[in-house]
């Protein structure tokens, strides 16, 4: 399958109307054509918890979501990217359930990683565990089986509560390989065309690393799951939040990545009035990449940018978000922080509110994300231009929903007839339709206080101009008549 250069929308199964169908319905209405790039649907799967990222199975659709029917009415339209959790399970799948039940006697439990099958003394000691990359206090979770009354430690990398909702799997099991190539299977069945390997640098475990991203491990799991997407005709991309040279070393094997960098490099360059350090790591990044600005998470710094952020600019940065209404995530580990003790691992908060709903300085963040090379994502807050949902995050607990907002029928309806949102989707047109987007890319010598960006293609040329000090961004292209003609941006 042949990635295509065009904008892609991110949104989740219910976020726009409120399920599948009324995606579907919104996208044809109000955006037929515009995200031939695809649709990222975020997991719309049965699941216990974390909006979806909990799967009690890859196997079926939500039923307050849809079925597989509206999946593949999405699909005839737009090429669908889906996410695989290859790390975790729901602690109510029926395969957990079944390892609670019978222990050692299930069917699933190679599936699942007792402390004893790294450890066989039991837990690691205490220099193996200070080594491990955490996402909790400890990566275990305790559980009784029920048969037996025997307490098992399994590993748990993500969930908030103890124990934990979200079970790790061992992908070197036999049965985790059978119910992988299960579920790709039934993602190609119904028209998936990209897949997301979701936590993927979580599933190496190796006494004595981080266990995270332990070469050459990962490297022989990703060589088997892509050659079995490949063989079903999707693509893989690897979602993996590390420090920037472990998205090198994935770029030089040929996969697809994501630029986690960028959001923050545009932050950075529009709040600190500088393009200088934007311009830097423009020259450096690979092109194959997936860009981004806003997704369901937060704008990452720490680990994705160590050794590219500056401390005193990254803390500007931080305290005129929070002015602005963001919140934070913080980098739980102490030895993974700044060495200055700098430790926000995100950003959260919609990127139109970061930028003071700043109708220029927004559509300059985007004419900056469009230009880069790579393919585009849009997610659905910032297609609406939305704003930060306090409420939610209030009423949730959870930060990250401040800027996942359900949109109602009559929402988008009404935020689509706002001028900055009718400014997006020409930009999205534009930059699907021109060609020179699929030529040579450059970045132009200018001072810091401005970024100039061009794409040439035969006849085809357009170059953006942003102005840093006045948050103004200006496109000019050539028609196909060789004229320069001014894009209104």
């Amino acid at each position: 399958m042949t990635v295509k250069n065009e904008v892609q929308l991110i949104t989740y199964p219910d976020s726009l109307g409120g399920s599948l169908r009324t995606l579907d319905y919104i996208l044809q209405a109000h955006f037929p054509g515009l995200f031939g790039g695809g649709i990222h649907i975020l997991p719309p799967f049965p699941s216990s918890g974390d909006r979806g990222f909990a799967p009690v199975t890859h196997l079926d659709i939500a039923p307050e979501f849809g079925t597989w029917e509206d999946v593949r009415r999405i699909g005839k339209k737009s090429p669908i990217l889906l996410d695989l959790m290859v790390n975790h399970l729901s602690a109510e799948s029926i395969y957990f359930q079944d390892f609670l039940k019978n222990g050692r006697k299930s069917e699933y439990a190679d599936l699942f990683i007792p402390a004893t099958k790294i450890w066989p003394a039991g837990d690691p000691p205490h220099d193996e565990m200070e080594k491990i990359f955490l996402r909790r206090r400890e990566p275990f979770s305790d559980f009784t089986i029920r048969e037996t009354g025997e307490v098992v430690r399994v590993w748990t990398t993500f969930g908030k509560t103890t124990p934990s909702g979200q079970i790790d799997i061992d992908v070197n099991s036999k049965i985790a390989r059978h119910l992988l190539t299960e579920f790709m299977t039934k993602f190609s069945e119904n028209g998936v065309s990209i897949v997301r390997l979701d936590a993927v640098g979580f599933v190496t475990k190796k006494r004595g690393t981080t266990c995270f991203f332990v070469e050459p491990e990962i490297y022989r799991f990703l060589e088997w799951i892509s050659g079995l997407a490949n063989a079903l005709g999707i693509e893989v991309l690897p979602e993996v939040h590390a420090d920037y040279t472990t998205q090198l070393k994935l770029a030089d094997k040929g996969y697809w990545i994501y630029d986690f960098i960028l959001p923050y490099t545009v932050l950075d360059a529009l709040l600190n009035r500088t393009g200088k350090r934007l311009k830097e790591y423009l020259r450096i990044r690979p092109h194959r990449q997936f860009t981004m600005l806003d997704c369901h998470d937060g704008v990452p710094i720490i680990p994705d940018l160590n050794g590219l952020y500056r401390s005193e600019d990254a803390r500007k940065v931080v305290g005129i978000c929070l002015n602005r209404g963001a919140n934070l995530s913080p980098v739980f580990s102490p030895r993974h922080r700044g060495p200055d003790g700098f430790d926000v691992h995100q950003i959260r908060g919609a990127f139109y509110a970061l930028l003071d709903c700043n109708d220029d300085a927004y559509l300059a963040a985007r004419a900056i994300q469009f230009f880069t090379p790579g393919v585009p994502q849009v997610y659905y807050v910032g297609l609406l231009a939305g704003r930060n949902d306090q409420s939610a995050a209030e009423k949730t607990g959870d930060g990250r929903e401040i800027n996942r907002h359900n949109y109602s029928m009559d929402e988008v309806e009404r935020d689509l007839q706002r001028p900055v949102v009718q400014r997006l989707l020409r930009l999205i047109r534009f930059r699907n339709e021109y060609d020179a987007f699929n030529g040579a890319f450059h970045i132009l010598d200018s001072d810091d206080s401005v970024l100039e960006l061009s794409w040439e293609r035969e006849r085809g040329k357009c170059q953006l101009m942003v102005d840093f000090k006045h948050d103004k961004a200006v496109i000019r292209y050539a028609d196909d008549d060789g004229n320069p003609v001014d894009f209104p941006l």
